[in-house]
């Protein structure tokens, strides 16, 4: 028996089940019915991130994705709350640099209600004037924590450099010299021209039917309309670096840097990226995070963490090694995750560490799936990425297709040393 047989391609959610409708309007809704649960949970994004924000007001996106559930026409923050505590639900937004996102749960029953409200503070949000004092100042206190975490300075001017001219290069939560100008007018504004059906996306799981869900949905948001909301721009691709960069953020009363090192990686869309997300569970991820883990901290016992992560979004991705270690140690841990790098792109993997990865991932897709909220999430990750409605079906195959060989090609692709980027944050290396 091969690892994909082990997973039934009949329990996952697939194109016989998923059932996906377009509005009139542009919305796009996902519904998968699971009658032995009943609750129920929803996910979704609008194309309305901070890629649409003015460089002078950078965090605007988030900003006003923050305020919406702050007030609507018709209730206020408090009734806002005391409603989804009445019926033990819950809504929540965030935003990124291409999307807002939101995502709720409640039992079955109450899924028009929680559709109404969502439909309010997307369409109705009064962004209340103590509201946005009050979440400026929230934001004022988290850049000032920022500033003194030697992990986020050490990542925000990693993805500063690494994608240099491009909105990834930008914190989606902006500075504190950008956020401190924008005012209750600025949300106003972002959110008329830049909220709208056009690309909305909800994806909807637990005991409900889909023409149960397509009813409450047009009934909620099917006569949305907005004739002004401009499509996402189209983001160029990231050129690499040309040399290495290195850089160290000095922060003062610090007893560890944070270091983070890397280069480009691929695309969620790339076809090498499912190659490169096995290398990098090898290389940092599985077990006591890999082989990054086994030789900087476990053998040598010079970082108190040590792992790899892949971040493939819409326009490029990032392939990143991280450490918090002592100063004394930083540079011979980046010595060694470089070694190990060198290892990584002249020699295949061995069959071992790729079935005990295939493995990994292949088990660990139904677990991901138990809940109402993880099928949901991860059918609208499908259409994010315009995976395909079998993708779940056929992902232990694709997983169990990747060779060796494979994994080799693409990390020679990405892991190229002379295009990395190294950042570290916290005291200056020489200090004990």
């Amino acid at each position: 028996m091969t690892i994909s047989q082990s997973v039934s391609p009949h329990a996952l959610p697939g194109p016989e089940d998923i059932i996906r409708t377009v509005l009139p309007n542009g919305i796009t809704v996902l519904i998968w019915t699971n009658q032995t649960s009943p609750s129920v949970a929803f996910s979704g994004f609008l194309p309305a991130g901070s890629v649409f924000d003015p460089r002078e007001k950078l965090g605007l996106a988030g900003f006003t994705a923050a305020g919406l559930m702050r007030g609507t026409a018709q209730r206020s923050f408090q009734q806002i709350y005391d409603d989804q505590e009445t019926a033990g639900a819950s809504l929540g937004f965030g935003a990124s640099t291409h999307t807002i996102g939101f995502g709720g749960r409640s039992l079955a029953e109450d899924l028009p209600m929680m559709l109404k409200l969502l439909a309010e503070c997307l369409r109705q949000p009064t962004f209340p004037p103590e509201q946005v004092d009050r979440l400026r100042s929230q934001a004022m206190t988290s850049f000032a924590i920022r500033a003194q975490d030697t992990a986020a300075m050490a990542s925000l001017t990693f993805d500063e450099i690494l994608f240099a001219g491009h909105p990834y290069a930008l914190p989606d939560d902006g500075y504190i010299e950008t956020v401190a100008t924008i005012q209750r007018e600025d949300l106003i504004a972002f959110h008329q021209q830049h909220y709208g059906p056009r690309g909305l996306v909800l994806s909807v799981a637990g005991a409900v039917t889909a023409q149960q869900v397509v009813d409450q949905v047009v009934e909620a948001l099917g006569n949305w309309a907005n004739p002004d909301q401009p499509p996402e721009p189209l983001l160029s691709d990231v050129q690499p670096l040309t040399e290495p960069v290195r850089r160290h953020i000095y922060i003062p009363g610090k007893t560890q840097v944070d270091l983070v090192l890397g280069s480009l990686g691929p695309k969620r869309t790339d076809p090498d990226y499912q190659a490169a997300s096995l290398g990098n569970n090898i290389l940092g991820q599985f077990g006591m995070m890999g082989r990054i883990g086994s030789v900087v901290r476990e053998k040598s016992g010079l970082a108190y963490s040590a792992s790899t992560s892949l971040n493939g979004s819409r326009a490029a991705g990032s392939w990143e090694f991280s450490a918090g270690v002592a100063p004394q140690n930083l540079e011979r841990v980046i010595e060694l995750m470089m070694t190990e790098v060198g290892h990584f792109i002249h020699q295949p993997v061995s069959s071992e560490e790729l079935k005990d990865s295939q493995s990994s991932y292949i088990g660990g897709l139904p677990l991901s799936l138990e809940s109402n909220a993880g099928v949901s999430r991860a059918i609208l990750n499908i259409e994010r990425y315009q995976l395909g409605l079998d993708y779940l079906v056929n992902y232990a195959s694709m997983i169990e297709k990747i060779t060796p060989e494979q994994i080799l090609e693409t990390a020679q692709r990405y892991l190229v040393p002379a295009h990395f980027v190294t950042i570290s944050a916290g005291p200056h290396p020489s200090e004990e």
